[in-house]
């Protein structure tokens, strides 16, 4: 009892030291700073109906809840946001964690921050097959609402924040999830926005609590080596700013300690020691404009030796959330390297705020031209990403390739400059253009060279795409594909390309069953149609030809709902078989069971997912799972071309080279090898398997003699 009494004081003492700091009322002082009392008035009213929401609300750490969406909004008053986005950080649980409505919400504050409050809340998991699926689909509806309003992604970051910030209260298996979550998500979404100030905090808690260890073994070694280079750093700042001042220049020379996730990333990616962490401490210079910036790089250089192969110009060349500013790195007594940024107090307001820097100038703040901030384009690849990836999983995974740090700058061949993702490729620059360009390249000249389309491009280079007219995407690309919008592209054609394909097969699956019942397509009424669409629940008939194609509808079973109650089926009339192209791509499968060519007797199963599945008639494993309703009858087309699979059984005398003279006759008769193995070993006989393509049953046959020729060979069978 008395230790519960003691949990009560302390829990009390922590709420009410909370309620200092960051109460309603320590808010509405910070925002008087910069908002009117109205605006005010109304967080203050956002406020009270939050409270009222999430009264009998606690955190796992103790205390009421309604201060943790006052903390999300204190940490965007810091930011200087607007009232609107303020009050949606207020409410931001309130549609989720409470009986609130989202008209209740837009009823009381307008539609503008209910949309924000929605755009945050997650999904109810109760709809989905998996927790992946529902915060997959979670994530997909907070993107799709940031791409009509930024600030939504705004809010979610702030309340990440706070989240991490406290973490404590959580189960070390639930940080860890979070953290990673936050590391592989949240931070790069950050960093891709250009907002450093909550990136950097959300990185050194992410890794924090993920990887605690080596997060305080890193931790110690930072401040085992910082008295001298704290000096050092110090004794630098002094220099530089003398230099400037004496140049005429108004400058702030401030030091840095770079967090300490990036140096962990730094030291895994380039394989480093901690000691030999270049940029562990640095310099920042603040100037007032550009060409101050050019002039403060001389002055730097004459002060100290400069390492030439790492310089970048970050103001000619912005990176894509906008950054800009002038590295360099240098040397200073004892051969210690320390870097330097340079960049106008512009540049150091977009470099902290990023994106909230567009609602800053909203409100009046100065901040210049906003630099040279692409975030709004990158969200108009959000949202083509959206459009074209429907599968929520496939769209999250697209998103990550899309957050890379680190950018490479290409031209056009008529100059425009695209920035793509670090170790994009042909094709990455291909649909960053336009996505039609993507779908019809078949090659690159780079710097005026024929190149493949996987090469990967580096900065400088002149990209000219090679198109076809008839030429496609292959799935081998995914394989290389650096960015998201040309993985979504991809995807999207291959899809389309499925169902159209699963359309064309499933309508002459469904002609051939209704010929089995002496009916066709084109003598059913619309009656009978419109019938039997609604009786299966299809919305049309193309989404029927798709489910038959795709094997989740079987065609005699669909041809039935299109019988008129009355109409008598044709007894003993049988329509002729389907005949199989070997063009229909995706949505029909020849069976591995027993690997049908031309020439073959087949008939075919229908397999959801799969759509039509061909087997050679006699197939022992189709026979076992042969039913009534999803076999079909199959021959094959007169035009059938191509190569196809068939599986040897070689029995032979195990001598040197049998192999190769196996190998050399199967090649003589025109014939790929595509796998070869040995299952079946005896002290005298060896039985090998090959898996080779054959044209048809006369092209298999005459491989086969031509093997039975070898003196070695006792039998050549077809498995």
């Amino acid at each position: 009892m008395e230790l519960n009494g003691l949990t009560r004081i302390q829990s009390k003492i922590r709420t009410s030291r909370i309620s200092r700091e960051y109460g309603i009322d320590a808010l509405a002082e910070h925002l008087e700073s910069y908002m009117s009392a109205e605006q005010i008035g109304q967080v203050r009213a956002a406020y009270e109906y939050g409270a009222d929401q999430h009264r009998g609300q606690f955190r796992k750490t103790g205390e009421p809840y309604i201060y943790h969406p006052l903390a999300v909004a204190r940490i965007l008053a810091n930011m200087r946001l607007d009232a609107t986005t303020l009050m949606a950080a207020i409410l931001h649980d309130v549609i989720e964690d409470t009986d609130a409505a989202r008209d209740e919400v837009a009823q009381r504050f307008g539609s503008e921050v209910a949309a924000l409050v929605d755009g945050v809340s997650k999904l109810d998991k109760a709809q989905f097959r998996s927790r992946e699926q529902a915060t997959a689909e979670s994530f997909r509806k907070l993107m799709l609402a940031m791409t009509h309003d930024i600030r939504v992604i705004l809010v979610k970051l702030a309340d990440r924040l706070h989240n991490m910030r406290t973490l404590g209260g959580m189960n070390p298996k639930k940080r860890a999830q979070i953290a990673r979550e936050t590391l592989d998500i949240y931070a790069p979404i950050a960093r891709r926005l250009g907002i450093n100030t909550i990136r950097e905090e959300l990185e050194e808690k992410g890794f924090a609590n993920l990887y605690p260890r080596r997060y305080e073994v890193l931790r110690r070694a930072s401040r085992s080596i910082t008295g001298d280079r704290r000096t050092l750093l110090r004794e630098i700042e002094e220099t530089l700013s003398r230099a400037l001042a004496a140049e005429g220049l108004s400058a702030v020379v401030r030091g840095r300690r770079k967090n300490l996730y990036s140096i962990y990333r730094k030291m895994r990616e380039k394989h480093r020691r901690f000691l030999d962490v270049l940029d562990l401490y640095g310099v920042r210079i603040i100037v007032d404009t550009v060409d101050e910036c050019y002039r403060s790089l001389g002055i730097v250089h004459h002060r100290y030796r400069p390492i030439s192969e790492l310089f970048n110009d970050f103001i000619a060349n912005p990176k894509l959330n906008g950054y800009q500013s002038l590295h360099t790195t240098l040397m200073a007594r004892g051969g210690i390297k320390f870097e330097v940024q340079i960049r106008t107090r512009e540049m150091d307001q977009i470099a902290e705020s990023g994106i909230a820097a567009h609602w800053q100038y909203k409100l009046g703040e100065s901040v210049g031209k906003l630099g040279n901030l692409d975030a709004e384009a990158w969200l108009g690849h959000l949202a083509e990403m959206e459009e074209g990836e429907r599968d929520s999983l496939a769209f999250v995974d697209n998103l990550r390739m899309d957050l890379f740090p680190d950018e490479v700058y290409v031209f056009t061949p008529k100059g425009q400059i695209i920035q793509l993702a670090k170790g994009a490729t042909c094709v990455d620059f291909a649909y960053a253009v336009h996505t039609e360009l993507g779908n019809r390249c078949v090659a690159a000249r780079v710097d005026g060279h024929l190149a493949p389309l996987n090469n990967q491009l580096e900065s400088g280079q002149t990209v000219e795409i090679i198109t076809a007219k008839h030429a496609r995407p292959n799935a081998a690309w995914l394989h290389f594909l650096k960015t998201g919008k040309a993985r979504s592209g991809v995807r999207n054609y291959l899809k389309n390309q499925r169902d159209d394909k699963a359309r064309e097969l499933g309508e002459r699956l469904l002609e051939k069953a209704l010929a089995d019942l002496g009916l066709s397509l084109r003598r059913l009424s619309r009656t009978d149609i419109d019938r039997g669409l609604a009786e299966m629940g299809e919305a049309s008939l193309p989404a029927l030809y798709s489910a038959i194609g795709l094997g989740r509808r079987l065609a005699p079973l669909v041809a039935r709902h299109f019988l008129a109650s009355d109409a008598p089926v044709a007894a003993g009339k049988r329509a002729k078989p389907l005949a199989v192209q070997g063009t229909e791509g995706l949505v029909v499968e020849f069976a591995k069971c027993c690997h049908p060519v031309p020439g073959d007797a087949i008939h075919g199963q229908a397999s959801v997912g799969r759509g039509l599945v061909v087997h050679r008639t006699g197939c022992a494993y189709s026979s076992r799972k042969r039913a009534s309703n999803d076999r079909v009858e199959l021959t094959w087309a007169d035009n059938v071309s191509g190569e196809y699979d068939v599986e040897l059984r070689v029995t032979a005398a195990n001598e040197r080279g049998l192999l190769a003279n196996i190998s050399s006759r199967i090649s003589d008769a025109g014939c790929s090898i595509e796998n070869v193995n040995f299952p079946e070993r005896g002290n005298s006989l060896v039985t090998i398997r090959f898996l080779i393509g054959v044209r048809d049953r006369h092209h298999l046959a005459s491989v086969i003699r031509r093997i039975r020729r070898i003196p070695q060979v006792e039998k050549v069978e077809r498995s």
